[in-house]
């Protein structure tokens, strides 16, 4: 089988991080799989991106001309607004390739324009890694519109200007007459899906995004602790970048509370912060705290998870974490509230501890829970990589991508093409 798969980058984000696993999971599973990115920095010969001066020229303004319509938008919701106008000059070698199959993943950034989508040919599955799909431009979104519909009627207070949302969201139902296939890394994105103005009656499978567990696996704590000079004692509580607080969905504010609410009951306990190097004027976190600054290899990543006791993901929403299946696969117990794709990573008492959302004394008991006993530590952390080899290894993943290329190529040769 020929798939060919759809990101804006290999490695760099979230999202691309897990488009590129599971391109290398299906080759793992002999699937002649190929990557298509407008960035790629990973040195994989099977990931392809522009090589022309002018496609690489191309590839950098369009993001730039795509953000001055975003302008016109005054909102108060931070996160990122793709209105994805501009063509993007892959139809003609997507619609004429060898694939049997395109795999869409974040194809934004000016990656494929709206109408792009709606004009491929090819059997599509499209795993979404967060809402844009049927929302606006927004990549996330806290009110009903993407429920009900963009209407003139029902825009948010908090929004001004052209109501690029609505703009982006007409231009998805104008273009997008064919159901694709959707996969969703999370139950609770597939929810989504189910319940959107836009794709409530697209066929939609949940499949998780996979880990190479043979190669994210636990270290012994202490080593890493070496590796990482790190004391070797104090339980150490790992989690993601303080700049979060610029995106209120990352929940680092109620993260601030809970540790608050820790000093009392767990006095000897200390900090990693990894994604950011320890700032000119830190916050005052009421423990000492310890900045790992970026990691971007693999091995950095798995020496670091696996010298903390515990990671907390505070995520008021988000879809299936990376940090936080990797952070298992490493056999460190999670702590995160009961909210989006997290309950599909850990589950409650036994690789983790999900706490009430947005509950940050809860929270702070989960932490509390988790590292004041070392005997159920221990058995926390082994229940963690065994369920993230049974749930997220490369194999397991491959196979249920496999099980949808072919009910989507079956049904593709039995339906009438479009023109």
């Amino acid at each position: 089988m020929h798939v060919f798969h759809l990101n804006h980058s290999d490695i760099v984000g979230g999202a691309a991080r897990a488009a590129y696993r599971i391109h290398c999971a299906l080759r793992t599973a002999d699937v002649d799989s190929k990557l298509m990115t407008d960035v790629a920095i990973s040195g994989d010969w099977t990931v392809q991106a522009p090589n022309s001066k002018i496609t690489k020229a191309w590839v950098v303004l369009r993001p730039h001309l795509g953000s001055l319509a975003t302008r016109l938008l005054r909102t108060d919701n931070p996160v990122l607004h793709s209105p994805s106008i501009f063509p993007s000059g892959r139809l003609r070698r997507l619609n004429t390739c060898e694939a049997d199959l395109v795999h869409l993943h974040w194809v934004q950034n000016e990656m494929l324009s709206v109408a792009d989508i709606g004009r491929l040919q090819k059997p599509l599955v499209w795993t979404l890694h967060d809402m844009w799909a049927f929302c606006g431009a927004e990549h996330y979104a806290e009110d009903r519109r993407w429920q009900e519909g963009y209407r003139a009627n029902n825009r948010p207070a908090y929004e001004r200007g052209v109501d690029l949302n609505r703009w982006t969201w007409e231009r998805k139902r104008k273009h997008w007459k064919h159901p694709i296939q959707i996969v969703t890394p999370s139950q609770w994105l597939a929810a989504c899906v189910r319940q959107s103005a836009l794709m409530y009656d697209w066929p939609v499978t949940t499949i998780p995004n996979p880990i190479d567990t043979e190669a994210w696996q636990p270290l012994n704590r202490e080593l890493a602790r070496k590796l990482l000079n790190l004391p070797l004692e104090v339980p150490l509580v790992l989690f993601g970048a303080i700049g979060g607080t610029r995106d209120p969905r990352k929940g680092f504010d109620l993260l601030q509370v809970a540790l608050g609410s820790l000093r009392a009951n767990v006095p000897r306990l200390e900090l990693l912060v990894f994604g950011e190097r320890q700032p000119q004027q830190p916050p005052d976190l009421g423990f000492p705290t310890h900045y790992a600054g970026h990691l971007y290899d693999d091995v950095s990543l798995r020496i670091l998870y696996s010298a903390a006791d515990v990671m907390v993901v505070p995520s008021r929403q988000d879809n299936l974490p990376n940090t936080a299946i990797e952070s298992i696969a490493c056999g460190t117990p999670v702590v995160a509230f009961a909210v989006g794709g997290l309950p599909d990573i850990v589950t409650h008492q036994q690789t983790g501890y999900l706490a009430t959302p947005f509950d940050a004394a809860d929270l702070a008991h989960g932490i509390q829970w988790v590292i004041e006993d070392s005997y159920r530590h221990a058995q926390l952390c082994d229940n963690a990589r065994a369920f993230a080899v049974r749930q997220f290894a490369y194999p397991v993943v491959a196979k249920q991508y496999l099980a949808v290329y072919e009910d989507v190529l079956a049904r593709y040769r039995t339906q009438p093409q479009p023109a």
